[in-house]
């Protein structure tokens, strides 16, 4: 089974949003970067907090058909990059997400306004 790009990152986005992710937002890349499609960027606020967030959208993406092509930070819990394909999340330590500030680097994308 193959998840639409569109799909998998609303179901990225449900998972962080249950592990009560801050300052979550999703940036469309389709045409911008061949990289992904979607990236899914927010922060916890503890080592603690961005682990759960990571390993629930790991959990979700698998049980959706969705194959995990990569998951690196989760032993320092600072910047976990999930990478799904289509869709590649980036949970942050609070602490962490302004010195990178990677939402400013993909600042062409256009926001993902969720209903």
């Amino acid at each position: 089974m193959t998840i639409q790009p569109d799909d998998l990152m609303s179901i990225v986005v449900d998972a962080a949003e249950d592990k009560k992710a801050m300052n979550l937002i999703a940036l469309n890349l389709q045409g911008i970067s061949l990289i992904s499609d979607y990236f899914v960027i927010c922060h916890g606020n503890s080592e603690t907090q961005v682990q759960a967030i990571a390993t629930e959208i790991r959990k979700r993406a698998e049980e959706h058909g969705a194959r995990i092509r990569g998951l690196e930070g989760m032993d320092t819990a600072r910047w976990v990059l999930v990478d799904m394909g289509d869709v590649v999340a980036h949970v942050f330590h609070r602490d962490d997400r302004e010195y990178y500030n990677i939402e400013r680097l993909w600042s062409d994308a256009k926001v993902v306004e969720r209903v």
